[in-house]
């Protein structure tokens, strides 16, 4: 199947060619960029099974791009901070297409196979995904596709080339079915909350084109059902049983307004009288049963509670956000920290400047790209009371870090600015969304550091509860890890006073209307103002200068002639004044320029460095005055180095007013003196210099010339 995406822009999308042993195989093509995904699933769950095991990988091949993997083994590795990021988009957006009791192990794996320089993969990739599960029998409830809308000059573009895409003020990636949005990420340059909406309508238009498509490819294949899978056991009697004696019992812990540990050490008593009452015949199986059944009473009586009575877990009316506490400056070593809490979620925040020689090199199969900007997530266990292993960070951590980062970065300075930054968020307590509270904590530790970093940033967690046997919904401000999970969509929505700079948005739920979507991102508009207010109370601005212990740096723009001056023959210019200043230099050439950056740990080394450099491409003006180093004695006068790798002649008669017969005792070699360039050889191009004109004139006589006495 072929369709057109906008501006003639072709997509196809295929089947029955490669993969024919995977349960699912498509490739879609768009330019010379196609992609290949497959899906297989087991035709039974496992023993024992109580999830839904969904696995999603999305790789990058180096020869799709013609290129060698730069590692030692010259093989792809394990998936790349982009690649893991694709996979959780893929991710969100099948994980609901799935029936709830569907709990048979699926993997999804799809690979770039070839790449185009222009093309975005990760806009085509879920749509390949969705493709590959279309036309299997993996029994899925509906087809969804995904497209990427940025604004690029004003004008929304559906999946723009990459060219454009570095152009564009807002980049969203949303996934949706026929009816419904399903998942929304993405970042923006400030846009308003009507921006976001109308790039989810333009997205969900040209996402309906998409699953059409694969419609009728199912329809070719000659799909026609999915397959039948085991069912869960239901036991109707024990479901009643497990609802009269703990029904009323999870409602009233709901309206008990207590905090996280209080709440569940009550459902733990609960459920642990719930087993006690079933009695000793009760067997594993039923006791395991009884627990679910629990889970999902608890699921449906919270949720009502919240809708009849808005009432929230922990007390707090719907748009309430819980007490905030800010400290800057918390650590004594770091460049910059900050201590943020909000109710029972912490985030301890540190940031660390570095040099240009500190860059992140970002790789992917068509681009390899340095970036300044780095920001880490940390998740330790004991951040919700918890024993795990510490196996590095998880795609939890890589997401979380992800939206982080593009939401600060979009007040960061430009190039211009000679620092590498990192941000380190370690997360010390956790209950709702510690992702919002690193944005928090990164604004105001980058503020603390000294960046220049213009506008606070903040971050809240929104979640939504909808009932469609009365129409009944409830929108959540800053919500708590249990309502999230109870939630029917959760969304983060990061920004400034003027505007949104970042969105994370799942939606569960079928037939969210626009107008519910609209009054939702205006009660986030509220809470994120309330946030900041608080913020700016904290630290009003971004410090002047960066912290004494932090290194110090500054960077120069000079003509790209001069850059070998400044390196020298074989690096020896650069490298004595990296010497002499104890300082580190990075030259690089940008179009017409060269990008000399000087880092140092003391600001008498920049000083130092910074002076030289200038004085080496400085070109020199008859009439400026120097500060000049004494190179060579003459009898007819002294050489002077009086910028960096220039010298000229001071003669004896530019030294003194007075009438000097040698040079004996006048000056020597390292001599500092201030000297005067009055004059250039036209024919040899020498500089000529004096001092004298710098002293004053001896009082009641003319000044004396050339050794001579002045005429009476």
């Amino acid at each position: 199947m072929t369709f057109d995406i906008g501006g003639g822009r072709m997509v196809t999308v295929e089947t029955g060619k490669l993969a024919r042993q995977a349960h699912g195989a498509v490739t879609v093509r768009q330019g010379n960029c196609i992609i290949l995904a497959t899906v297989v699933a087991n035709k039974e769950p496992k023993e024992g099974q109580e999830f839904f095991p969904l696995v999603v990988d999305y790789n990058e091949k180096f020869a799709s791009a013609g290129r060698i993997p730069g590692s030692f083994f010259k093989r792809e590795g394990k998936l790349n901070d982009y690649e893991v990021l694709v996979s959780r988009l893929i991710d969100r957006s099948l994980r609901p297409l799935f029936p709830e009791d569907y709990f048979c192990d699926v993997q999804v794996l799809v690979t770039l196979v070839s790449s185009d320089k222009e093309v975005m993969p990760d806009a085509l990739a879920c749509l390949a995904a969705s493709a590959a599960l279309a036309v299997s029998d993996i029994p899925i409830k509906e087809i969804i596709s995904q497209v990427r809308v940025a604004r690029v000059d004003g004008e929304f573009i559906v999946n723009p080339l990459r060219e454009q895409l570095a152009k564009a003020d807002m980049d969203f990636l949303i996934a949706a079915t026929e009816k419904n949005l399903m998942m929304v990420e993405g970042e923006a340059e400030e846009c308003a909350e009507e921006d976001l909406v109308k790039a989810l309508e333009i997205a969900h238009e040209a996402i309906r084109i998409q699953i059409k498509a694969q419609a009728e490819l199912r329809d070719k294949t000659g799909i026609t059902g999915k397959r039948d899978y085991t069912k869960p056991v239901v036991n109707e009697e024990l479901q009643e049983k497990v609802k009269t004696f703990a029904g009323e019992r999870i409602s009233a812990i709901a309206r008990s307004a207590s905090a996280k540990n209080e709440r569940s050490e009550a459902f733990d008593t609960l459920k642990k009288e719930l087993i006690e009452s079933l009695g000793e015949e009760a067997d594993d199986a039923t006791k395991k049963l009884a627990k679910k059944y629990l889970e999902d009473l608890k699921w449906e009586n919270v949720r009502n509670v919240i809708l009849d009575e808005r009432v929230r877990l922990d007390g707090r009316k719907l748009d309430d956000i819980r007490q905030l506490n800010m400290e800057v400056d918390v650590l004594p070593s770091p460049h910059g920290s900050a201590l943020f809490t909000r109710g029972e979620t912490q985030s301890l925040t540190t940031v660390t400047l570095g040099t240009p020689l500190d860059e992140l090199l970002v790789e992917s199969a068509a681009t390899s790209d340095y970036t300044k900007f780095i920001l880490h997530y940390n998740f330790p266990p004991f951040s919700t009371g918890e024993v795990k292993m510490m196996r590095g960070p998880g795609r939890r951590e890589v997401g979380h870090g992800n939206l982080a980062m593009r939401s600060l970065k979009q007040m960061m300075p430009g190039n211009e600015y000679p620092y590498t930054v990192r941000v380190v968020s370690d997360i010390l307590e956790s209950n709702g969304s510690s992702s919002m509270a690193t944005v928090c904590a990164g604004s105001l530790a980058l503020m603390d550091a000294g960046v220049p970093f213009p506008k606070h940033v903040s971050g809240i967690a929104m979640g939504l509860i909808t009932r469609t046997s009365d129409n009944k919904y409830a929108i959540l401000s800053d919500i708590l890890g249990d309502e999230d999970h109870l939630g029917d969509m959760d969304f983060k929505v990061t920004g400034t006073r003027e505007g949104i700079c970042g969105v994370q948005m799942d939606i569960k739920v079928d037939g969210l209307s626009m107008d519910i979507m609209r009054e939702a991102l205006d009660q986030a508009r509220r809470g994120r103002l309330h946030i900041l207010g608080a913020m700016y109370e904290a630290m009003p601005a971004a410090r002047e200068e960066v912290k004494p212990h932090a290194p110090r740096m500054e960077k120069l723009f000079i003509d790209k002639e001069f850059i070998g001056a400044v390196i020298g023959p074989q690096g020896k210019i650069i490298q004595e004044i990296q010497r002499e200043t104890g300082t580190t230099i990075n030259i690089e050439e940008v179009g017409q320029y060269g990008e000399v950056s000087v880092f140092s740990p003391a600001k008498e080394g920049l000083d130092k460095a910074v002076s030289w450099i200038k004085g080496i491409v400085a070109v020199p003006e008859i009439g400026s005055v120097y500060e000049a180093t004494v190179k060579g004695i003459k009898e007819f006068g002294a050489f002077v180095e009086f910028l960096p790798g220039k010298q000229g002649l001071l003669h004896i008669s530019e030294i003194s007013h007075k009438r000097l017969e040698s040079m004996e005792g006048v000056l020597k070699e390292g001599d500092k003196v201030k000297v005067k360039l009055i004059g250039v050889d036209h024919k040899t191009g020498k500089f000529k210099l004096s001092r004298k004109v710098l002293m004053p004139k001896p009082e009641g006589k003319r000044p004396e010339s050339n050794g001579a006495p002045a005429a009476e």
